[in-house]
């Protein structure tokens, strides 16, 4: 099977809000990089009164943008997909300035619970200091004037993880996937912040839909869900065949796998693959297709179990 086809036409627009579809608006902050693409997308959804998605870092441009975009316009809710600092931290700011309530899962917390010794390299990268007013259980609603969000609950690239289905549960259409689908890139999904094993579940819930339209947290649309999912899932699992080949070839070490697996990626970014190696093991561990001396860890040894991929 194929991979999924990403899209890199994507113009930001900075500072612009751009009309993406009925009711909503995209303003891309100015912090592109490895990870961001060309800058994190806030949405404002609605039209007299509305939701703001995302708000972003604390950027006084992005936030005098965001201001700009509202025109006085009621903000009623500020949704929060997960705590990564480039998505979250404004929310404080733009709740002190508009009174809206800030809704999300909850706070940011790891997948699991860090191994003795071991250290969370996603840890200044997460904002600690959120905390929602109020927090999302999957399929819950957030509604304001002409508009409604329901909340699917897609950990995986953290655990606090959801994307935003515009209407009520049973609708079908616009899903704002954050950081769980884009169509630039695959998603980092790096323990222990994150576990692939969760990644892969939610995969498998938004396949169970039938949407038209994800707007994502960095780049573009994606105009074809259903088969985008399809390659993802397709990608992630060539990942894993490769993980099991470079184990069953006699690599025990993540360092080892990462310069066969990713020789063509860009070096910046062999952190972050070394990252995605250890999670894709770490679900291989937990299916006893691989095993380890004592707890996993990115420097740690790794062998085929016995009986595993066979």
């Amino acid at each position: 099977m194929d991979g999924p086809d990403f899209d890199l036409d994507f113009k930001p627009a900075h500072g612009e809000a751009v009309t993406v579809a009925d009711g909503v608006q995209r303003i891309t902050v100015n912090n592109p990089g490895p990870f961001t693409f060309h800058g994190t997308n806030s949405y404002i959804v609605g039209n007299t009164s509305v939701a703001v998605i995302d708000p972003g870092p604390e950027d006084e441009a992005h936030f005098q943008a965001l201001m700009a975009a509202l025109k006085g316009r009621k903000v009623t809710h500020i949704a929060v997909s997960h705590t990564h600092r480039d998505h979250s931290p404004l929310a404080r700011r733009l709740k002190a300035e508009t009174g809206a309530l800030i809704v999300a899962e909850g706070p940011h917390r790891a997948a699991r619970l860090l191994h003795a010794g071991e250290i969370n390299p996603f840890a200044e990268s997460s904002d600690m200091d959120f905390v929602p007013d109020i927090a999302l259980a999957d399929g819950d609603i957030v509604e304001g004037d002409g508009w409604s969000l329901t909340a699917l609950l897609t950990p995986g690239h953290t655990a606090n993880h959801a994307a935003f289905a515009l209407g009520k549960p049973g609708e079908t259409g616009i899903v704002f996937s954050a950081d769980h689908v884009m169509a630039w890139a695959t998603s980092i999904v790096a323990p222990p912040d994150g576990s692939m094993t969760d990644y892969m579940a939610s995969l498998e819930k938004l396949l169970g839909r039938d949407d038209r339209l994800y707007l994502p947290g960095h780049g573009g649309p994606v105009r074809e869900p259903a088969a985008f999912l399809r390659g993802l899932r397709a990608h992630r699992r060539m990942r894993e065949r490769a993980v099991l080949e470079r184990v069953r070839a006699g690599d025990s070490h993540i360092a080892e796998m990462v310069k066969v697996i990713y020789a063509t990626t860009d070096p910046r970014l062999h952190g972050a693959a070394a990252l995605s190696v250890f999670a894709h093991l770490e679900d291989l561990l937990e299916r006893g297709q691989v095993e380890t001396d004592g707890a996993p860890s990115l420097t740690g040894a790794f062998r085929l179990a016995p009986g595993g991929a066979s």
